[in-house]
């Protein structure tokens, strides 16, 4: 009896042991942020293979069939787990399917990822956004004018730690000068120097003698001069400015900086009442200290500062495939590309941007379903043991044949 009777429930063992080893692993990585489950495909083995022939005893050679069963994993790529919230600044949630985080393995070699869970890693001096394989996160670093690199590279996390402040250049007041009952009214303003943080300057209204309706307007700064002014204004005899509608002065400051400023006085009234300052808005910026970074929404990594302002640090690269479910898996949370994905596109480039791609401060999770992993192990354990029973019967029918020949 041929030992061949043997190799169809063998292979059959060794399939549905893969099959368990893949429902295993499905199982330990169910809390594995980014994990695609994997499941296992059967295919026949249904070939033939030479044998080597007795040329002596004048026997022509012969093939023998053989027969089996093969196996491989598939990994559910484009199905897509549940968004969680973590509050964590350097998680990032990808909310389409095909979408992958591109990671650098350090080597060269450019990986394909689902798991946004990232954060710094201090390595030569420098902040890397590292996943949590050591792998960095590739991205286009930020030019400083609102635009970035067109080369992907590591996304290196290294602010100033200060950022300067913005000068006043343009200012709009919203206000009223007292028709009556008073000589003169001031409104405070504060205004930012080159290096300063906030400075007061006092805008103050006199009256002219002899003109109705008029007001000479000079301003009186804490830490220096300011030049350009007194400034005539005329007022209508219904409360309205008649001119200027703006003017320019200059603020020279105590510590050697100046700056020009443009008023814009149009939207200011002279009614009875008192000296209200409605608004005051402006385009200057105090200085400000770095408190730490974040990824937002667009994709971008971004530094934040005490004066609720922010600097582009660089913007991360998500990457599409023409034939994502090719991707070749690394690991059940990074696969690498084949030539048989197609061509690959930027979903989120240096200038590409996608809405509602990204969830920042989330991440997605593992899209296991436990219970159909529980179902596929009991019909895996069922399967082993009845090719199990077959190699015992093609054994103990072995022993047979060769008892009959002794």
């Amino acid at each position: 009896m041929a030992l061949g009777i043997f190799f169809a429930s063998v292979s059959g063992l060794e399939a549905q042991s893969n099959a368990l080893s893949t429902v295993s692993d499905n199982i330990a990585n169910i809390n594995t942020v980014g994990y695609k489950a994997a499941d296992t495909l059967f295919y026949t083995l249904l070939g033939s293979q030479p044998v080597v022939s007795n040329n002596a005893s004048g026997l022509s050679s012969s093939r023998s069939e053989t027969f089996g069963v093969g196996s491989y994993a598939r990994y559910s790529i484009l199905d897509q787990g549940v968004v969680t919230s973590t509050g964590n600044a350097f998680d990032v949630a990808l909310n389409t399917e095909n979408a992958f985080f591109a990671l650098n393995d350090g080597y060269g070699n450019i990986y394909y990822s689902r798991a946004g869970q990232f954060s710094q890693r201090a390595e030569n001096g420098a902040n890397y956004l590292v996943n949590g394989s050591g792998c960095y996160v590739q991205g286009f670093a930020a030019n400083g004018d609102g635009t970035f690199s067109g080369t992907m590279s590591d996304v290196v996390i290294d602010p100033v730690d200060k950022m300067p402040a913005v000068p006043t250049t343009d200012m709009e007041i919203i206000a009223n000068v007292p028709a009556t009952g008073v000589e003169s009214s001031s409104y405070g303003l504060t205004v930012y120097g080159p290096t300063a943080g906030g400075e007061n300057m006092n805008m103050v209204f006199s009256k002219v003698e002899g003109k109705l309706n008029t007001w000479n307007i000079d301003f009186v700064a804490e830490n220096g001069t300011i030049t350009g002014g007194p400034i005539e204004a005329v007022f209508s005899s219904d409360g309205k400015l008649v001119s200027p509608q703006s003017f320019t002065v200059t603020a020279n400051w105590n510590d050697g900086t100046s700056n020009t400023i443009t008023l814009h006085i149009d939207k200011m009234t002279q009614y009875a009442g008192s000296d209200v300052e409605t608004r005051i808005s402006q385009d200057g910026v105090e200085s400000g200290d770095y408190l730490g970074s974040y990824i937002d929404r667009d994709g971008v990594v971004r530094a934040k500062y005490s004066n609720n302002r922010t600097l582009d640090i660089a913007k991360l690269a998500v990457v599409g495939f023409q034939s994502p479910e090719n991707l070749i898996p690394v690991s059940g949370t990074m696969f690498e590309a084949g030539n048989d994905v197609g061509e690959s596109r930027f979903v989120i480039g240096p200038d590409t941007n996608n809405l509602n791609v990204l969830v920042p401060e989330s991440v997605e999770a593992s899209n296991v379903r436990v219970e159909e992993e529980f179902a596929e192990m009991i019909k895996v354990q069922r399967a082993y043991n009845l090719n199990s029973s077959a190699f015992t019967v093609a054994n103990e029918m072995t022993s047979v044949a060769i008892d009959l020949k002794s």
